[in-house]
């Protein structure tokens, strides 16, 4: 089948202009907020596999999140290793924990499973707050520079390159998960149990397979954010950030990548505009959610593919008909 060039791929391309363009033209500020970015889609990301392709709405994603912050910097700390050994240790605590919530998945679902991975998030949070030993308690911790093989990470340009490519990776292997038969199998879980088993698919593991890979995407976020920031405070790791990506995923559309990714990116300039007003700003996402409940429950994007599959067979009934005309 020939490939033709989507609008996807132009604003691919222009994205990736921009953000090449970014250091050379920007403050220092503008590229912090490139990096908050790019750690906020990669969070987005790790919802929309958990509630858009598997459909379980869990809210301890924040949880997994503090846990990559936490993680990062206490093995950079501790042994000073390249960076991507800190992330990536951050990611795998986060997926193992991940795999083991999602034995609730097994056992609840809807509100009783909203409920469950609330409190996870609670409980999480309190662990930041009160392990003074470890976490540093409720006054927080201070990080440590990450290395790259000898290069000190010490501010947001150098930072820059390591979260835009870690995104995009993390974008890719999203869009790789979408695009597979496992998950074809995520999304036949999502629409029945039953039906899905009577398919032959292993609908517990799909649903615990489901929880470690979003907590595995929440873990790298959390390993992101620790390459740009010398200070974390857990009570930025409350119920606030997980409604904040939860509305960027559910205003751009659940089940969609394009719309998690535009969610990210939109809200994530909002929450930064909004950072000094606090009240205000859980208003107006609360308001946002509301409305978009009420009257887009889908989203912005995630009808976007059934009008582009919908277009595709009209077309193709129009070609077999106009076949037959000739005939």
């Amino acid at each position: 089948m020939k490939k033709t060039f989507t609008p996807d791929h132009a604003a691919l391309l222009v994205a990736l202009a921009v953000l090449c363009a970014l250091p050379f033209t920007v403050s220092g500020y503008v590229l912090y907020v490139v990096n908050l970015l790019m750690v906020f889609v990669v969070l987005a990301l790790g919802m929309h596999v958990v509630i858009g392709e598997a459909g379980q709405f869990a809210l301890s994603h924040t949880a997994f999140y503090g846990i990559g912050i936490y993680t990062a910097g206490i093995v950079n700390a501790a042994w000073h290793p390249p960076l991507v050994v800190s992330i990536v240790a951050g990611g795998l605590l986060s997926a193992v924990l991940g795999y083991v919530i999602g034995l609730l998945a097994l056992r609840m679902r809807d509100i009783y499973l909203a409920l469950a991975t609330f409190a996870f998030g609670e409980a999480m949070q309190w662990v930041f707050s009160n392990w003074d030993g470890v976490t540093g308690g409720s006054n927080g911790m201070h990080l440590q520079p990450a290395e790259f093989f000898g290069l000190q990470i010490t501010d947001d340009l150098h930072a820059y390159p390591f979260t835009i490519a870690l995104a995009a990776l993390m974008l890719w292997l999203t869009v790789a998960l979408s695009r597979s038969q496992f998950g074809s199998a995520l999304r036949a879980v999502r629409e029945s149990d039953v039906a899905a088993t009577a398919m032959g698919i292993d609908a517990r593991a799909m649903k615990q397979s489901a929880f470690a890979i979003s907590g595995a995407f929440a873990g790298v976020a959390g390993g992101m954010y620790a390459l740009f920031v010398s200070y974390i405070n857990p009570e930025s790791l409350g119920f606030q950030t997980t409604i904040l990506v939860l509305t960027m995923v559910v205003v751009g559309g659940i089940g969609s990548v394009r719309g998690a990714v535009a969610g990210a990116i939109t809200f994530g300039v909002i929450s930064e505009l909004l950072r000094e007003a606090p009240s205000v700003q859980q208003i107006i996402y609360g308001v946002i959610l509301m409305g978009f409940m009420m009257f887009k429950p889908r989203g912005l994007f995630a009808d976007r593919k059934r009008r582009v599959a919908r277009a595709a067979a009209q077309d193709g009934l129009g070609g077999r008909a106009a076949k037959g005309n000739q005939a």
